[in-house]
């Protein structure tokens, strides 16, 4: 058999600054956008990934595939039209040049000019050349659904872990279901609903209530063979499209149609009941950092989640390192902060060379009307980096990822490291490439919301969530949402449940 195999991935906050053009869909030290064919393959085998899955169980069968993309970009803004054309003709040709089922590691948060659900379309333009192909489809915990992305797929499975642990595993559920389903061993169908709430993402992660027993049930229906999948999606609430929510989507045999109907109310019930614990109580950055100053021990990991590049941030908000420095806490280590310009200035000067400059601030956010404001600085340039190194972590292992050019301005005894690209601290290695020693410091601070849990979790003596600026809000009143399907909970707390399959 042939399969086409293909990654397209990217979470977009319609709200953010940030532009998302075709460059920006390689995490590696390759910033010419996606990679195809061998090249493609070379890149994602042996990672944590949904695509390494499905190249590992291909090679398994003795089957053949073609790798028709690999394109992953930082969350950011709306993709360009030319990004998500280039990306989804490449696919569809591959599919149009003949195979007999694709396999996708694709987000589910993707928003593309002209295209709500990117990843809806593209399905749509598959089944438009292949009307019958068999469909698998991996999908970020974050994914939100239309009606597109779920009737033309075979089977879709969702990471069931946040931080995002499982991918490879993820990968695999999908596929074995399709191949059970090109055997002829099974029938799959999809039943899904998609709830009128907006959950708060500080309060999504399975590891915790109150999604930790919803996804429990779900895992354990799949696993006791209740239905071929299951999954519980906490959306993406920061982009403004009519299909935002929390999903629960089901892959079942024929046979499981009752069943599966059954865990679909079960599931959305238990999350509709508890949608008041979905919402995050927000709490003054300062009091937060006051907080933190009073803990012993360390490492102190404190979490800006304002400025989050993993959700759209610019990670160029410079005000938590402000008040981190107005409150006197020292022994801190600080960023990835996103300022090619900052990192240029310290390069030329030069390592062990003292230097004043302004970082970070050079992003306004007109949506969420915040100017830039820039920090003003003078210490001495600790060290200069290329920004590459690799996942060693649990989330992303083995990926190969780049800050782009790295440098580290030592402020009387404050370690604050500059980048040329974002990135979301998921792993130590982004302070560790430059010979930083996270056990050593008193505070780590750094942009991020969920994600942090998988590299700094092992190492944190205690974490502190700090409310910064940034587009990644969790203060939803701040957003000028225009799309969302209307009323959804908490935006409107009167909001009643009406069940609507998708």
């Amino acid at each position: 058999m042939r399969f086409v195999i293909a990654q397209m991935r990217h979470e977009t906050n319609t709200f953010s600054p940030i532009a998302t053009p075709l460059t920006a869909f390689c995490r590696g030290a390759d910033a010419n956008g996606p990679v195809t064919g061998e090249a493609a393959v070379r890149a994602c085998e042996g990672t944590n990934s949904a695509a390494a899955a499905f190249i590992d169980i291909v090679r398994s069968q003795g089957d053949e595939f073609v790798m028709s993309l690999l394109g992953s970009a930082v969350p950011s803004g709306t993709v360009s039209a030319e990004a998500f054309e280039f990306m989804s003709e490449r696919i569809v040709a591959s599919v149009r040049a003949g195979c007999d089922a694709v396999m996708l590691d694709l987000h589910g948060a993707m928003v593309a000019e002209g295209f709500p659900d990117a990843e809806g379309e593209l399905l749509r333009r598959i089944r438009a050349v292949a009307p019958d192909m068999p469909i698998a489809v991996a999908l970020d915990f974050h994914a939100n659904f239309s009606a597109a992305l779920v009737n033309n797929a075979t089977a879709i499975t969702g990471y069931c872990t946040y931080p995002h642990v499982d991918v490879y595993e993820t990968g695999m559920r999908a596929a074995r279901t399709l191949m059970a389903a090109l055997r002829g061993e099974v029938q799959p169908f999809i039943l899904s609903r998609t709830l009128p709430m907006l959950t708060h993402m500080l309060r999504q992660s399975p590891q915790e209530q109150p999604m930790k027993d919803i996804m429990d049930r779900a895992m354990a229906a799949e696993r006791d063979g209740e239905v071929l999948n299951a999954s519980v999606f906490g959306g993406f609430p920061l982009s403004d499209i009519p299909h935002v929510g929390l999903t629960v989507l089901l892959v079942a045999d024929a046979g499981q149609r009752q069943a599966a109907q059954q865990l679909l109310d079960e599931l959305t019930q238990m999350a509709w009941a508890r949608r008041a614990d979905f919402v995050y109580p927000i709490e003054p950055m300062a009091q937060s950092l006051a907080y933190a100053k009073t803990l012993e021990g360390g490492p102190i990991v404190l979490v800006d989640h304002g400025d989050n590049c993993g959700a759209g941030g610019s990670t160029d908000q410079m005000a938590v390192l402000a008040e981190v420095m107005r409150q006197g806490l020292d022994d801190v280590v600080a960023g990835p902060f996103c300022d090619p310009e900052a990192v240029a200035q310290m390069i030329a000067a030069g390592v062990g060379q003292r230097i004043s400059l302004e970082v970070g601030g050079k992003t306004d956010t007109p949506a969420m009307k915040l100017k830039g404001q820039p920090l003003k600085l003078t210490g001495r340039v600790q060290c200069i980096t290329d920004g590459n190194y690799q996942v060693t972590g649990p989330m992303f292992t083995g990926v190969r990822l780049s800050l782009g050019r790295t440098a580290v301005l030592d402020v009387n005894g404050i370690l604050v490291m500059v980048c040329e690209k974002p990135q979301e601290p998921f792993d130590a290695g982004v302070f560790t490439h430059a010979g930083i020693d996270l056990a050593r410091k008193k505070y780590i601070l750094i942009k991020s919301r969920q994600h942090f849990r998988a590299g700094f979790g092992p190492i944190a003596r205690h974490i502190v969530l700090v409310a910064g600026p940034g587009v990644c809000s969790s203060d939803y009143s701040l957003f000028p949402f225009e799309h969302l399907p209307r009323p959804i909970y908490p935006l409107e707390p009167e909001t009643r449940l009406e069940f609507a399959a998708a």
